[in-house]
């Protein structure tokens, strides 16, 4: 065994919401490890301003386009095949949740949830089969990341009704995808984390650090090297024999009582 399983060079991505969060961690840890990146969220800005700092540590680009539409995903993979003739790795990232209480819960949450967390990783994924084939190998298959969570398999404290079923659907939605597109050698794989510092999590973080730090079994919420080091190893040929596979990275922090 050798470093160089782990190596990105000579490979393509694109890391929706990659501007900020997770998403920027992941972003990060493939550039780090020689993968050419294309940062891709909402704002033209933000993926300006990621791109600025990824590019002083490799090859990265700002890709801006809006998932949650069909309109934005089709203008998304037609920019991206005028720039590549293959995709090796995506990272369905993007994501959003609406917290409220029970009998006050909005039904548009479910719709704006559900559309960002999981029609639009299912629509994304299909529109860039053609770059991802064109990448796969049987040594070296095509990759898709999910982005899921541990509160995809648990109950939460928070009231995050329509998050926390999305983050479920995605789970499954990522061995559905694994089962039927294993045989054009493409894996896809979740990443489900547990509390690590990000947008979503700001005010939770802000008000109970503590508390999270105390449940978790390792002392410690997650820092952008453990985000980075599951990424790079499911984009590497080191994954290139998984698929279907739901993986926490939390410390521990879902075995534990909560």
């Amino acid at each position: 065994m050798t470093l160089d399983l782990f190596s990105l060079a000579g490979k393509t991505a694109l890391v929706t919401g990659g501007s900020q969060g997770i998403g920027l961690m992941i972003a990060g840890g493939l550039v780090d490890a020689g993968a050419k990146v294309y940062v891709s969220s909402r704002k033209a800005q933000a993926c300006d301003d990621a791109v600025r700092v990824l590019s002083e540590r490799g090859a990265a680009e700002a890709l801006p386009a809006d998932v949650s539409t069909p309109e934005g995903i089709e203008a998304l993979v037609a920019e991206l095949g005028e720039r590549e003739e293959q995709l090796n790795v995506l990272v369905n990232n993007a994501g959003t949740g609406w917290a409220a209480p029970l009998e006050d819960y909005p039904d548009g949450a479910w719709d704006k949830v559900l559309g960002l967390n999981v029609k639009a990783p299912f629509n994304l994924t299909v529109a860039c089969l053609p770059l991802l084939r064109a990448a796969a190998s049987s040594a070296d298959p095509g990759r898709v990341i999910m982005l899921g969570s541990i509160e995809g398999d648990r109950t939460p404290q928070v009231e995050n009704y329509a998050y926390t079923t999305s983050k479920a659907a995605g789970h499954h939605l990522t061995r559905i995808l694994a089962q039927r597109l294993a045989g054009e050698q493409i894996t896809v794989n979740a990443i489900a984390p547990g509390p690590f510092p990000s947008k979503m999590m700001a005010v939770e973080l802000a008000n109970r650090q503590d508390v999270y730090e105390a449940a978790n079994p390792m002392g410690r919420i997650g820092s952008p090297e453990d985000m980075a080091g599951i990424s790079v190893f499911l984009a590497s040929r080191a994954s290139s024999y998984i698929t279907g596979q739901v993986i926490a990275v939390d410390g521990g922090f879902s075995t534990a009582p909560w």
